[in-house]
This record gives structure tokens, sequence and C-alpha cells, in this order.
């Protein structure tokens, strides 16, 4: 257990920050899902609309620093190459 005062403060930022965090990429995987159900129907027009969402919320979320950039981007290509393969 923290004993300083910074310490305790610094427990608590983690706490906020954790939250925001888990938020943010449960917002990023909500929209991946729909993404993966329209692919998975094979309904083209609807996987496009839902690819710029999820890349909203990727953008969104690297932005913030919750994922890095990298990874951000990483995720986007393989998310556009899915979207192909339906084509």
């Amino acid at each position: 257990m923290a004993h300083s005062l910074s310490a305790k403060k610094r427990v608590r930022q983690n706490v906020k920050r954790r939250g925001r965090n888990r938020w943010r990429k449960q917002q990023m995987k909500e929209a991946l899902r729909e993404f993966d159900q329209a692919v998975k129907a094979g309904d083209k027009t609807k996987a496009a609309e839902q690819l710029k969402v999820v890349y909203e919320r990727v953008d969104k979320v690297a932005a913030k620093g919750t994922i890095h950039k990298n990874t951000a981007s990483r995720r986007k290509s393989r998310l556009a190459r899915m979207l192909n393969k339906i084509s």
C-alpha cells in the first residue's frame, strides 16, 4: 500500500486512467465486432461504412495514447484487407 501523498495520488491517477483506457478499448472492440459481422454476412456496403467507424475509433484511441500508433496502423491495414477479400 502506498504511504506517501504522491504515491497515493499516483494510485488514484492510475485507477482513473485504467478506467478511461478500458472504456476506449471497449468502444473500439464494439466497432470491430460490427465490422466483423458485416464481413461475415458478405454485406460489402455495410462493411465499408463500418470500416470508416472503426478507423475513426482506432485513430482516436491511438491519438490518446491508449494503443501505439503503429498498432493502430497495423489493425487498420488488416481490416482493409478483410474488406477487400469479400469484394
